[in-house]
């Protein structure tokens, strides 16, 4: 009788590491590709650049100080939708 129980608690075993060996195959396929950590920091630099320049310009009283800001932000916007497309390309 002893030995019925061996058998039973070593097919739990089994039955254990195969649930989690399907488990991490699942985790593995369901994990994104690793993206270029470059591309990630530019998108980075270039949203916080923005919200600093968009603060400059809110701040501005003086019109053509605040109209060469706004050209700016629109410049950072386009540099940004760039660096979104490339990090999108990336991942994909």
């Amino acid at each position: 009788m002893g030995d019925a129980g061996e058998g039973l608690v070593d097919a739990e075993a089994r039955i254990q590491e195969r649930m989690d060996e399907l488990e991490r195959e699942r985790n593995a396929r369901h994990a994104k590709a690793p993206a270029d950590p470059a591309a990630l920091s530019r998108v980075e630099s270039l949203r916080l650049a923005r919200t600093d320049l968009q603060r400059q310009v809110d701040a501005s009283s003086h019109a053509g100080l605040r109209a060469a800001r706004a050209a700016a932000v629109k410049d950072l916007d386009r540099q940004l939708v760039d660096a979104q497309a490339v990090l999108h390309d990336v991942e994909s």
